[in-house]
């Protein structure tokens, strides 16, 4: 079992910057792929980034340039670093965990509002 907990939402300008936080526990954080997904209002939710056991990395086309995933294993923590926030960012952003190739485990979200 994996307990995911995020932090660092909140209400952002457009232009601004944000770095949520993904802390783990419980199973192995270090072997587990993460991930970041995000749901609009109104919206499904949407495969953002994620980062395998291994550091491979992938992202959403739109987010290319302007997010940068990141985890440090010794902390058991992901981090998704966001710039040049657009009004169409908001929303309320979920950290993942895979296992076996499968987005099994999920954070409670934080809300990311991003105010033009």
């Amino acid at each position: 079992q994996v307990q995911l907990v995020e932090s660092g939402g909140g209400l952002v300008q457009a232009g601004g910057s944000l770095r949520l936080s993904c802390a783990a526990s419980g199973r192995t954080f270090s072997s587990a792929a993460m991930g970041w997904f995000r749901q609009a209002p109104g919206k499904e939710r949407a495969f953002v980034a994620s980062i395998s056991s291994g550091g491979v990395i992938t992202y959403a086309d739109s987010m290319k340039g302007r997010f940068t995933i990141s985890r440090a294993n010794a902390k058991n923590t992901v981090y998704l670093q966001m710039n040049s926030l657009k009004p169409e960012d908001t929303a309320v952003y979920y950290c993942a965990a895979a296992h076996i190739s499968q987005w099994v485990y999920w954070g409670q979200g934080t809300q990311v509002t991003v105010s033009s």
